[in-house]
């Protein structure tokens, strides 16, 4: 075998082990992003098992704002049914309005003291104070995960690899800016 010949084959060599590196960073990223999901998914979830529990204690009170009420169980199915479809920036619009009506309800309910002293109500709202703040801080680290894995696939040499496997850019879990200034969570659920 010629010099020629041996360094050509250690070319293709260290192609090949470079590109098996590349795809395995691009796979533990897939999967990085795929577990951050499910994190917040499994959230979702329980709050969304939470919330008709809550609606129907403000129903007690017949006075309670009904129409507060349907929004907040409107939001509920539209925050369902992006979840499901896994539609980051719909998840995201979803998200605004329930946490708006979650806001509304928590404000509304000020004014009724007995349903303040529910014992039920509180629990309530405590569990739902603590899936906020679990889904805000799993939020954090899937938008984390989404911009690590964004940049890799944008990046040479790794895009030369990434985008014939079909490796896309991935939307970031967004809330927008007026329900970021409007909803103080923490604030409104006492916490």
């Amino acid at each position: 075998m010629s010099i020629g010949s041996a360094v050509l084959l250690g070319l293709v060599v260290l192609t090949l082990v470079y590109g098996v590196v590349v795809y395995n960073g691009l796979v533990q990223l897939k999967h990085n992003l795929a577990k951050a999901w499910a994190n917040i998914d499994v959230l979702l979830k329980q709050r969304h098992d939470e919330l008709p529990k809550l609606v129907e204690v403000c129903r007690q009170y017949k006075q309670f704002e009904q129409d507060t009420l349907a929004r907040v169980t409107e939001a509920r199915a539209r925050v369902a049914q992006a979840r499901e479809t896994h539609d980051v920036p719909a998840l995201g619009a979803a998200e605004q309005l329930l946490r708006s009506g979650l806001g509304q309800i928590f404000a509304v309910a000020e004014a009724y003291p007995e349903l303040r002293a529910n014992e039920h109500f509180m629990q309530l709202q405590s569990r739902i104070t603590a899936l906020e703040n679990a889904i805000a801080d799993r939020r954090e680290w899937y938008n984390e995960a989404v911009n690590v894995h964004n940049v890799r696939i944008e990046q040479f040499p790794d895009l030369l690899i990434a985008r014939p496997l079909g490796y896309s850019e991935q939307p970031l879990l967004q809330f927008s800016i007026a329900e970021k200034a409007d909803v103080d969570l923490k604030a409104l659920f006492g916490s």
